[in-house]
């Protein structure tokens, strides 16, 4: 599968451009069924992405909000991705959305996913949007290099939902959705910014092992083209 590079001149550029795609593919599936669903990625990269898309003139209420994958933290942990969306998505005009988050108040890091899985079903697969980030280990959501679901995390014939993932360097255990309910997306988005991301992208596109770097499972399967945001 041959990914499309788009290159942009800095980060706001960038967060401009792809919250004007976003925008415009949340619309025609809003105009097409009458809602629309999108999944984000946490980290730091993709805050000023969300501030654009904030604003955007959406139907909003019509549209459905989730996690790629998530830290069995607490929502108000500042290391958690729903205080992330909560901070710099959830407000503007998409205070309207619907959010499902994907931590859950359990016993455990399995139950919360079960949880999760359920209330998340209701979203319907596939997702309209799916925006994807990458570790300079070449993971994504959170397939890790070495983590402890990562081959059932990849397999396309794990149901889709929501998994477990626990591995060196991620720190708190994970809640990530599988590759089969992300592969299919509508739009799939890759949002990496740098010139060392770039670096790692090359050699994720270079010949190996998808558990060596993860990313490679979205760039090699993914049912359609992976569309790259980048800038420097």
């Amino acid at each position: 599968m041959t990914a499309n590079m788009h290159a942009f001149a800095n980060g706001a550029e960038l967060a401009g451009k792809l919250a004007d795609k976003v925008a415009e593919t949340l619309s025609a599936a809003v105009a097409a069924r009458g809602s629309a669903s999108i999944a984000v990625s946490g980290g730091s990269t993709p805050k000023a992405f969300f501030q654009a898309l904030s604003s955007r003139s959406i139907d909003w209420a019509k549209v459905t909000i989730t996690l790629v994958d998530e830290r069995f933290v607490a929502a108000d942990n500042p290391r958690s991705n729903h205080l992330l969306v909560q901070e710099n998505l959830l407000k503007d005009k998409a205070t309207a959305a619907k959010f499902l988050p994907l931590y859950q108040a359990a016993a455990s890091v399995e139950e919360a996913a079960a949880i999760a899985t359920e209330k998340t079903r209701a979203v319907g697969h596939p997702f309209d949007v799916a925006i994807l980030g990458m570790g300079n280990d070449g993971h994504t959501a959170s397939f890790f290099p070495g983590g402890s679901n990562l081959r059932t995390a990849l397999d396309p014939n794990t149901p889709r939902g929501i998994i477990t993932m626990e591995a060196e360097g991620a720190g708190e255990p994970r809640l990530t959705f599988t590759f089969s309910s992300l592969q299919d997306a509508r739009l799939l988005v890759l949002h990496i910014e740098g010139e060392g991301k770039k670096n790692v992208l090359a050699k994720a596109e270079a010949a190996g092992e998808e558990t060596e770097m993860p990313i490679r499972a979205m760039l090699r399967r993914a049912a359609s083209p992976v569309e790259i945001y980048w800038a420097p």
